[in-house]
């Protein structure tokens, strides 16, 4: 039994349903995919943008980069004031900034204005997730159940469907009107959230938990990532200041948050919630696998296929339907464990095929590849989400919620890094194979650290309310 919110009432005096306030589902679920549809649209329109701009694959994957580093700063910083102010102020300020991004990164003059697009991208996306969760811990606070199964659900698979689909609808947009409209149509989508969070999301007063920001924490959690980021992209030995720029910053950064009252990340509580860190860790694992498979699959079957844009897309078509199939059969079951498990040991298999692709593999084994490789990622990240709703401190849902983004984003930066290692210069066969290896030592990884954990076992829901 979850206990009835004793927090201020919501200042708007609308009548309050006696369950889940369906009202809130639009809006929650449309601005919780705004980031992994820009996630994944631009894996088909990095080759246009290269030859737009004469750029090649290691300038073009700071289009990937930006925005991951941008999200992984952001998402627990936004998800800390969605904490403190409420889901609905940062919702709006959020979606606003990705209808302006998108119309600078549709208007670009260059390749670096694009770039800029995307962090603004990275940051604006970065609210409506933690936000969701929010809402979604104060409607079983309001009413006393503790029944989030089917709202977890449609979280995670619209967010599931739009990045598998995205390269699909991404090759489509292409294909009518160039790689800008990768960035227009992020200013519909913010016009529509805007109206819908307007209109639906409760006005509520702060939370009085804070006594302040953590600015100092948050500077040295950026310049940790943007350090470790800066060298994965080239680790050459005349960069040997950046890890040690990175390793500086993380001493600083633990020193200072185990130090201030108000922490940005309570690594207190983190440290002592081990279960919780586990589920980080999977989840960093588990995207850099996914996100590798769809940046370089991507690129090869444009340059090392000879694919265009748009039939790239549609080959990941079965990926798509593959993982949307398994995250809808299998959503209102929660098996956290067991979806872990069959996850892991699928991603192994699929990373194992495509050691088998080369440029002559006919064509019904280049959508198999992308189907098998769909169904892990309908398992893997639903169970990951319901695992920190059931583990992470209710009062920090909002940053726990963006700390699991930040690690699946940090999962994409190693991907991109991976990804322009394994194509210096040209998306071949040579650097897919490579690219595979890495993504198996990294699944295999997963399966290692998820068969011992019995405590994902005895993650249930919390009776209802009789």
């Amino acid at each position: 039994m979850i206990p009835r919110q004793t927090a201020p009432a919501p200042e708007d005096a609308r009548p309050a349903p006696a369950g889940f306030d369906r009202r809130l589902i639009a809006p929650m679920v449309l601005g919780s995919v705004l980031n992994p549809i820009n996630s994944s649209m631009i894996a088909v329109a990095l080759v246009p943008i290269g030859v737009a701009f004469g750029a090649p694959p290691a300038e073009t994957v700071w289009l990937v980069t930006a925005l991951y580093l941008a999200t992984a700063v952001g998402q627990p910083v936004i998800g800390r004031l969605v904490d403190m102010y409420g889901p609905r102020r940062l919702y709006l300020a959020g979606t606003g900034l990705v209808g302006v991004a998108g119309l600078m990164g549709a208007l670009a003059p260059s390749l670096g204005v694009l770039i800029a697009a995307r962090v603004l991208l990275g940051l604006g996306t970065s609210a409506a997730y933690p936000a969701a969760m929010r809402l979604t811990r104060s409607e079983a606070e309001r009413t006393g159940q503790d029944s989030p199964a089917g709202v977890l659900t449609a979280l995670a698979v619209s967010a599931q469907t739009v990045a598998v689909v995205g390269p699909t609808l991404g090759g489509a947009l292409i294909g009518a009107g160039g790689w800008h409209m990768v960035f227009t149509v992020n200013v519909p989508l913010s016009a529509a959230c805007l109206a819908l969070g307007v209109r639906r999301l409760p006005r509520t007063a702060a939370s009085g938990r804070s006594q302040g920001m953590d600015l100092p924490g948050m500077a040295l959690f950026a310049g940790l990532l943007v350090s470790l980021m800066l060298f994965l992209m080239a680790p050459r030995p005349d960069r040997w200041y950046l890890p040690v720029l990175t390793l500086a910053a993380a001493a600083a950064f633990a020193a200072r948050e185990l130090r201030v009252p108000d922490p940005f990340v309570d690594l207190r509580v983190l440290g002592g919630n081990v279960p919780l860190i586990f589920t980080y860790l999977r989840q960093f694992l588990a995207y850099t696998t996914s996100y590798a498979f769809m940046y370089g699959y991507t690129q090869w079957l444009e340059q090392g296929r000879g694919l265009s844009a748009s039939t790239a897309g549609l080959a990941l078509l079965p990926l798509s339907v593959a993982a949307l199939t398994v995250s809808t059969l299998t959503g209102r079951r929660e098996a956290v464990r067991g979806k872990l498990l069959a996850g892991s040991a699928l991603q192994i298999a699929g990373c194992a095929a495509l050691l088998a692709v080369d440029a002559g593999s006919p064509v019904w084994m280049l959508l198999a590849v992308g189907a098998l490789l769909g169904v892990p990622q309908g398992l893997l990240g639903l169970a990951a989400q319901t695992a920190l709703y059931r583990q992470a401190d209710p009062a920090r849902i909002g940053s726990a919620a963006g700390l699991l983004r930040t690690f699946m984003y940090l999962g994409a930066l190693g991907a991109s890094a991976a990804t322009a290692a394994f194509y210096p210069h040209r998306a071949d066969t040579g650097g897919l194979h490579g690219l595979a290896l890495f993504m198996l030592a990294g699944s295999a990884l997963l399966l290692a650290i998820t068969l011992p954990d019995r405590s994902l076992a005895r993650l249930t829901p919390t009776p209802r309310k009789a």
